[in-house]
């Protein structure tokens, strides 16, 4: 009985210490990846059923539709008019926000000045 397990527990450790294959890394070419990621943009399919038609994992699908899409948020540019008006609002509320922050300082003791 004692041989029976031992001769089990051999064969068992003999198993776990073959060496595994590794997986080869494959390499897709940038036409490749731009093709899929138009395919994602213009075909209405999720990522999941793209990347599985196409025997790529899901998450090199979604870095490469960050990487080269099309659909990413697009700043407009302002003109110098807007720019101006920005920045006028913009030091208005800063003004705002340190008087606020002063009257605070106050009721907690704290003094009013920015050192």
């Amino acid at each position: 009985m004692v041989d029976m397990v031992w001769e089990g527990w051999s064969n068992l450790h003999e198993s776990m210490n073959e060496t595994k294959s590794k997986r080869t890394k494959r390499e897709f070419d940038e036409a490749f990846r731009r093709n899929a990621v138009a395919l994602v943009e213009n075909s209405g399919s999720t990522l999941k059923e793209i990347a599985a038609e196409l025997g790529v994992s899901y998450w090199n699908l979604r870095d490469w539709t960050k990487k080269h899409g099309r659909n990413k948020p697009v700043v407009a540019a302002m003109s110098a008019a807007q720019s101006q008006r920005e920045m006028t609002r913009l030091m208005r509320e800063n003004e705002s926000l340190r008087t606020r922050c002063d009257v605070l300082k106050k009721a907690c003791g704290r003094g009013g000045g920015w050192d």
